[in-house]
């Protein structure tokens, strides 16, 4: 019988790398799945949970991520002012209007676990609503999803 040994990744053993998400392929919910695997690092085999080794992730195209059935007036994001009446909302359509980097950003951030990695995690996602970004001197590796 061999003694094998359970893997558990270092910080220090952490490598990043960069990778393209073009958000016109795929709807949004599994848009947000792919992306929050890349910076959380689950698709590596030397996933740690208690380790935080994901990748870099840069979206394009935010502004025309498609959504399916009644979702562009159905869907309702909150967001409140800290004081006593003070929430607000908005649907999809609208905060693709103003800002549609919010969509992404807030769907991945569903998917996030709620740790202290977190933030960390989320900091490593670039989204811009256009086909350009400011991050080719990375050279992003292009994800290809099915």
């Amino acid at each position: 019988m061999v003694n094998a040994k359970t893997f558990s990744q270092k910080t220090a053993d952490v490598t990043r790398e960069w990778f393209l998400v073009d958000a016109t392929e795929l709807p949004l919910g599994r848009l947000a799945t792919i992306i929050a695997d890349k910076l959380i690092g689950k698709n590596k085999p030397t996933y740690t949970p208690h380790v935080d080794a994901g990748d870099y992730v840069v979206v394009i195209n935010a502004a025309l991520v498609p959504v399916t059935g009644n979702k562009e007036i159905g869907k309702i994001y909150y967001r409140h002012s800290g004081f006593p009446g003070g929430i607000k909302d908005a649907t999809l359509k609208e905060v693709r209007e103003r800002a549609p980097e919010r969509i992404i950003e807030a769907a991945v951030k569903g998917m996030i676990p709620r740790n202290k990695l977190a933030a960390e995690r989320l900091s490593r996602l670039r989204i811009f609503a256009g086909a350009e970004h400011t991050h080719t001197a990375q050279t992003p590796k292009k994800v290809e999803v099915k």
